[in-house]
């Protein structure tokens, strides 16, 4: 029992680094990187009795060694911005800017080194480098100063919310086409996952990565035949950042996607928040994951901007993750866990976190768009199973499970 305590834990916290006792395999590129850095958090769990991998705040101390970790291994690319979030080193975004205020950013010792308009989601965004080797947050503070009606954020990082242990064999289940489009921004999916477009938004994107391979494999095990793959990560220690994000965003919406799920978690930033928004005034549906942190850890982004379906995951038995996130809301619960999905090489593996679950659910989120209003569709399929605070309005595609 504590062996299969720890391996929940180890899975829950996203833990490459014990890859050698949990046979997990390489996620690749960098979101490899981002799960890697929760060895140093797991030693302790691996010590600890039961009630203690149970703990909330024992997830939460983890989220905070595994960020330190990230950014101390990525120091060339990465660093905190002034809310102590990891973010893209040196540079910040400002949303909507004027002629004026970039002159003024200039002036002050930033450099304008990208501007680019989306126009599927009304949004312009700057990027600027920071003056010399100042510190980003200290950058942050100063642009703020100099330009205090701007909406200004670092690019900050987003990391996958599941991880994948080796499993033996097993069959996909058969399920019913669902033609609506739907979109998936994440790592890109290995060649055994047919999608209709992938398009890259990370240095060296798009590159298959085992936490994309699975939670594509599970849009398409849950019927799902027309997937666009937007990849974030590619082989860049700071992918997954916000303006990635904004940019598939921008992509999926133009190339008429209606359902996007979202299996990353991160920081409230302006950035997302207005893509997300300006996808939802076309019509978009988004799905996301609430992350695995734990009911401690900061409410996750996207999946508690407005609009957003916000799903957590339940294990074989229909009980919550003891791992599961939280957001500002939660709609539905779908299964994340004793299951298995199909990682970059093709291979059946298990699965575990609510990555797993917000691709189900947007499954079914998919199926229900062309009846009209997704969410009323949704609350009559989704079956009650108990509290709004822990399952949302109920389970979704509990039958979507492909059991390991």
């Amino acid at each position: 029992m504590r062996n299969r305590i720890v391996l929940l834990a180890a899975l829950a916290l996203g833990a490459a680094p014990a890859a050698a006792q949990l046979a997990v395999p390489s996620l690749g590129g960098a979101v490899d990187r981002i799960l890697d850095t929760a060895g140093a958090a797991l030693d302790p769990l691996a010590r600890a009795p039961q009630g203690i991998a149970r703990d909330a705040a024992t997830l939460a101390r983890a989220r905070t060694e595994r960020l330190a970790d990230l950014v101390r291994r990525n120091r060339a690319t990465i660093e905190r911005d002034a809310a102590g979030a990891p973010a893209r080193k040196g540079e910040l975004l400002v949303l909507d800017p004027t002629e004026g205020a970039l002159a003024t950013a200039s002036a002050a010792g930033f450099v304008v080194i990208g501007r680019e308009t989306m126009p599927e989601l009304g949004i312009t965004v700057a990027r600027l480098a920071v003056p010399g080797a100042m510190a980003l947050g200290r950058a942050e503070a100063l642009l703020r100063q100099r330009l205090p009606g701007a909406t200004i954020t670092a690019d900050t990082l987003h990391e996958p919310a599941g991880a994948l242990a080796a499993a033996g064999a097993g069959a996909a289940l058969p399920a019913p086409p669902i033609e609506t489009p739907v979109g998936l921004i994440d790592g890109a999916a290995g060649s055994s996952i047919h999608a209709a477009a992938v398009r890259g938004f990370a240095r060296g994107a798009p590159r298959a990565s085992d936490h994309g391979s699975a939670t594509a494999s599970l849009l398409a095990g849950a019927g799902v035949r027309r997937l666009f793959i937007a990849d974030v990560y590619g082989a860049d220690p700071a992918g997954g950042d916000a303006l990635a994000i904004a940019r598939a965003l921008e992509w999926l919406t133009g190339a008429g996607v209606h359902v996007v799920s979202i299996s990353l978690v991160g920081p409230d930033n302006p950035v997302v928040a207005r893509a997300i928004a300006g996808a939802r005034r076309r019509g978009t549906v988004i799905v996301a994951a609430v992350g695995n942190d734990g009911p401690a850890a900061p409410p996750a982004y996207p999946a508690s901007y407005p609009g957003v379906i916000a799903v957590t995951g339940v294990d074989g038995r229909n009980r919550a993750l003891i791992e599961a996130g939280r957001a500002l809301h939660l709609d539905y619960a779908a299964p994340g866990a004793d299951m298995i999905a199909a990682d970059a090489r093709g291979r059946r593996v298990r699965v575990r976190g609510t990555s797993f679950a917000a691709p189900l659910a947007a499954a079914r989120a998919a199926a229900a768009f062309p009846a009209g209003p997704v969410e009323p569709t949704l609350d009559r399929e989704a079956r009650p199973i108990g509290s709004p605070a822990l399952y949302g309005r109920g389970l979704l595609c509990g039958a979507c499970r492909q059991a390991r």
